[in-house]
């Protein structure tokens, strides 16, 4: 039997300054009912453990992001209600929420000037809690979150031991995880947004207040300014993500918001290539296109990898034409093995196989590799060897007001190449945009994921070849 948490712990608090951060979304809705991830409960009685709508429902609740909300009404109750539970929670205590509520706990405490020792007392064991559970076993976006929390903890409650600790992970993994282009190394344009938006929260805190005499501000300004610039090259114009790997709307702050929020802060942009990221990104009067020709990241964490190399995003006029598939739950279940598949992605799939072995929900085996890469102004070609001994090499080719995408092999195998198409495209529009000659193709349906939780009947286009195809 494990020993039960320390669930307060004698402190004492400072005010600490910050600036205005982002809020996302409204998620509380008052009178004890919440909506996460496109699910409602009114509970009678919060109950922190409510574990039906799944694991990531459960940590949203406990996560406290409604802090943000301007509706003041009630916050201070459910906080204290977390607090008189906890002797009963269990995932809230887990190291991630703790993190997520920490920071949100201690913005929200010193905007509003709230001193309450019995909250400060709760929150202090929960920062103990977390330094001896850092998640050291799962790393990647986990690990920062730890990071960044534990600076909050630190400067709230002026605490070296908390302090160095943060230190020493912040230093370590925004080296690690920061590539050169910018981008964070899981690869997902989602949680590139949402380290960014812990970042920014981080400056905001270092910024403000004198505590160690601001050590980490040039070393954390210094990565916010490259993740600034990738993000601001990887958006659509109007300020949209593609949804590569695990990416959804709705979950993390808007380019827009993150980019104001860093001007508030002081910060200008880094101009960047996307390049180590492995995305690349062309842009014409009439369209805009992202493409993946990367590794699959990071290579010892891929949980939030998906088998979908060469595939792209199109748009077309300012609107979603081809997009991927989306991203609808974090569950382990067919639809997760779905969103995750080469098949559920703009590009080809071999013999009914993963170009890389994506299994378990958050698992990746053998993988594919890029062993050729080519970028010129008006071509991008790239091979991989997910189905080896067989090559797959695709080209883009950009000839003024079309886009030609040649797919071959390097023998004489069978393909299937699929475009998923977002659901205000009808099979008119497709008809009329795209053309194929010398191959049979046909247009299905298909469930395109609009967030979590909520899916929108669409069309897919799908076409079967031998060797080599021109679309």
């Amino acid at each position: 039997m494990g020993i039960k948490p320390i669930l307060f712990k004698k402190s004492k608090s400072i005010n600490i300054e910050l600036q205005n951060s982002i809020h996302i979304i409204d998620s509380y809705l008052g009178n004890n009912k919440f909506e996460f991830l496109n699910l409602s409960i009114n509970f009678k009685e919060i109950d922190w453990n409510y574990a039906n709508h799944g694991k990531l429902w459960t940590y949203n609740l406990n996560y406290f992001d409604f802090l943000s909300q301007k509706n003041e009404q009630e916050k201070l109750k459910l906080i204290k209600s977390f607090v008189e539970n906890s002797p009963k929670i269990k995932y809230g205590l887990e190291p991630f929420p703790i993190s997520l509520r920490g920071i949100n706990w201690i913005k929200y405490l010193s905007y509003h000037k709230i001193k309450n020792q019995k909250i400060d007392d709760s929150l202090y064991a929960q920062y103990y809690i977390l330094l001896d559970n850092v998640e050291y076993h799962l790393l990647g976006n986990h690990l920062l979150e730890n990071g960044f929390s534990l600076l909050f903890g630190a400067y709230y409650f002026q605490d070296d031991v908390l302090y160095q600790k943060s230190k020493e992970i912040l230093l370590e993994q925004l080296d690690e995880q920061i590539l050169n282009d910018g981008g964070h190394f899981e690869l997902s344009p989602m949680y590139h947004q949402i380290m960014l938006f812990r970042l920014l929260d981080t400056i905001n805190l270092v910024k403000n207040n004198d505590w160690k005499q601001k050590e980490l501000l040039v070393f954390l300004k210094i990565k916010a300014k490259l993740m600034l610039g990738w993000l601001e090259r990887i958006s659509y114009k109007n300020g949209d993500i593609p949804l590569f790997n695990d990416s959804s709307n709705d979950i993390a702050p808007r380019t827009e918001q993150l980019i104001n929020y860093s001007i508030c802060l002081g910060l200008t942009t880094e101009q960047i290539e996307l390049k180590e990221s492995g995305y690349r990104k062309i842009e014409d009067e009439n369209y805009e296109l992202v493409v993946d020709v990367g590794h699959v990241g990071a290579s010892y964490i891929p949980g939030h990898a998906h088998a979908d190399t060469f595939n792209f995003e199109l748009r077309v006029d300012g609107r979603p034409f081809i997009v991927d598939t989306g991203l609808s739950t974090y569950e382990t279940c067919k639809r997760r093995d779905f969103e995750r598949s080469t098949k559920a992605h703009n590009t080809v799939e071999v013999n009914g196989k993963n170009q890389s072995e994506v299994w378990g929900g958050f698992r990746v085996a053998n993988r594919a590799n890029v062993i050729h890469l080519k970028r010129s102004d008006d071509v991008i070609e790239a091979t991989h060897d997910g189905y080896s001994p067989i090559l797959h090499t695709r080209r883009w080719s950009f000839k003024g007001d079309k886009i030609v995408i040649e797919d071959k092999f390097n023998g004489s195998y069978n393909g299937v190449a699929r475009l998923y198409f977002h659901p205000s495209i009808d099979k008119d529009e497709i008809r009329r945009r795209v053309k194929i000659k010398n191959f049979e193709w046909s247009i299905k349906d298909y469930f395109y994921a609009l967030g979590f939780n909520s899916l929108s009947k669409s069309n897919f286009l799908e076409v079967k070849f031998k060797k080599k195809l021109n679309i």
